[in-house]
């Protein structure tokens, strides 16, 4: 399969030397004018190497979620920098590849001609996580975004950038895989970590959500009934029981 990029910029100069360089790599690019719609385009598809302008707003919370993406081929991060700015919310985030901005051609094709071997290095023949997509929380009056990891028709398990443990009832959406179902609900935060990691069952569905979940599950058990994790059923005196297998 060949490479490919995601590149997070709005500034021209920038875009237009990555993307000679990247061609002469034989590396494809796709660029997302924000970093929250990089965090969407990235739970659809899968990239070899995200690049990232750490001037964008939100870019070090992407950053992290693009860490936490659990995929077998994570992408390698890239990050873009002012070259007498601070670089510190870089490393923060786990960035290890830097370039320094304004990009000079030369520097740029040579330090991403040794992030190409990181690239193919880290490609594994697995198959991507069917049950992969981005879910929009509200918590505390802001949209947190996580990503799904788990899921049954009576409740998720997602991996957040930030700990859910202070949470109750939280309201969610995300589209199912695979489909542009949007399912609505209220997630009751059953088991929560410090990492991010959580567990919620549904207290409340729309009917229309409800329905989706249900159609969605029935094709998949009819291609491979052994591919579904479920939530077992919560009882009233066990209310901290969490996702299994």
């Amino acid at each position: 399969m060949k490479l490919n990029s995601l590149l997070i910029s709005r500034d021209a100069a920038s875009l237009d030397c990555l993307a000679t360089v990247l061609a002469k790599l034989d590396i494809e690019t796709a660029v997302a004018a924000s970093c929250a719609g990089a965090v969407e385009l990235l739970a659809k598809r899968q990239y070899s190497a995200v690049v990232m302008d750490f001037d964008e707003p939100g870019a070090a919370r992407a950053a992290q979620m693009i860490r936490l993406v659990g995929s077998e081929r994570p992408p390698l991060v890239v990050a873009l920098v002012p070259a007498l700015g601070p670089v510190s919310g870089a490393f923060q985030s786990g960035i290890k590849f830097v370039l320094y901005k304004p990009l000079k051609e030369r520097d740029v094709t040579q330090s991403l001609w040794d992030a190409k071997q990181f690239m193919r290095r880290d490609r594994r023949r697995a198959a991507r996580d069917e049950v992969k997509a981005l879910v929009q929380l509200q918590v505390a009056g802001t949209t947190l975004p996580a990503w799904l990891r788990d899921l049954s028709e009576q409740g998720l398990a997602l991996q957040a950038a930030e700990p859910l443990s202070q949470a109750k009832s939280v309201p969610l959406r995300f589209v199912l895989p695979g489909t542009a179902q949007t399912v609505n609900a209220i997630g009751e935060v059953i088991w929560a970590d410090e990492s991010g990691r959580a567990g919620l069952f549904f207290s409340r569905l729309t009917p229309s959500s409800q329905k989706y979940l249900r159609d969605w599950f029935a094709r998949r058990h009819a291609k491979r009934k052994d591919a579904v994790r479920v939530l077992l059923p919560l009882r009233k005196s066990r209310r901290s029981r969490a996702l299994v297998s």
